[in-house]
């Protein structure tokens, strides 16, 4: 029986591709947005005057979600928290701006690309990666926000794909993305001091945590490659039927044992 012509439609718009369609027409226009507009001139050209206080905040901190979410590097936007709004205002604004840009990428990669995605999750360290966030997604997801190691719209949108559950992974980016995110605050607003003993501590850590990540991530690849191996045996060994498993055992029996 075949479907109105409406609900193939439908059905069409809405299927895995052309929902993959819609998330890639998203970020491209997002990313060409992020060109047009180059946010990074906050660094140099400041927040506008019409804004101010409170209100700044909030809004640079809903602007910041949006950049992340558009693949701006969350560095440039730290730096500029801090420039603009000092410590205290601008590791709030940041930190905000991180949770709600994981939170959108997350959803706009659950609902528009999981779908499409998750059949090509099948390689060795792809497979170890989603057995890994489906196991640990919060120690893992925080991990990877503490260390920062991969890129952090490659972490939401890959944690998109896995299984992972919605609140874990945004409690995990909150907590994690403290440390580095003071860290960045504190040098954007030491920036006119370099040789200020907080500018100094600040660099020092970003260093480390950069320097901690490559040293934790080579020391991890073992691990994967072990849980890569374990999440590909059930699929390596097939699994007997009951007929096939019952003769195989009556065969084996020693003669003059009954096979009943």
């Amino acid at each position: 029986m075949s479907h109105p012509v409406p609900v193939r439609r439908s059905r069409a718009l809405l299927s895995p591709r052309a929902r993959l369609t819609y998330l890639a027409v998203i970020l491209l226009t997002a990313g060409s947005s992020v060109l047009l507009f180059e946010p990074q001139r906050l660094l140099s050209a400041g927040w506008p005057p019409q804004l101010s206080g409170a209100g700044a905040v909030v809004v640079f901190g809903l602007a910041y979600g949006v950049c992340t979410a558009a693949l701006v590097p969350r560095p440039i936007l730290n730096l500029a928290a801090g420039a603009l709004f000092g410590t205290q205002a601008g590791f709030a604004a940041a930190l905000g701006g991180t949770v709600l840009g994981a939170g959108i990428a997350f959803a706009l990669g659950r609902a528009l690309g999981r779908d499409a995605l998750r059949p090509y999750v099948r390689g060795r360290w792809l497979t170890a990666a989603d057995v890994q966030l489906n196991r640990h997604g919060f120690r893992s997801m925080l991990a990877i926000r503490l260390f920062p190691g991969m890129p952090f719209a490659v972490a939401n949108y890959g944690a998109a794909v896995s299984r992972m559950k919605y609140v874990p992974f945004l409690v995990a980016t909150g907590l994690g993305s403290i440390p580095n995110t003071v860290a960045y605050v504190v040098a954007g607003s030491q920036a006119t001091s370099p040789t200020s003993p907080a500018f100094l501590v600040a660099t020092g850590f970003i260093v480390l945590s950069v320097a901690a990540a490559a040293v934790v991530g080579w020391r991890k690849r073992h691990r994967l490659r072990g849980v890569a191996r374990t999440a590909a045996e059930p699929d390596a060994v097939p699994e007997c039927e009951p007929a096939t498993a019952g003769a195989a055992v009556g065969a084996g029996a020693p003669a003059g044992i009954s096979r009943s």
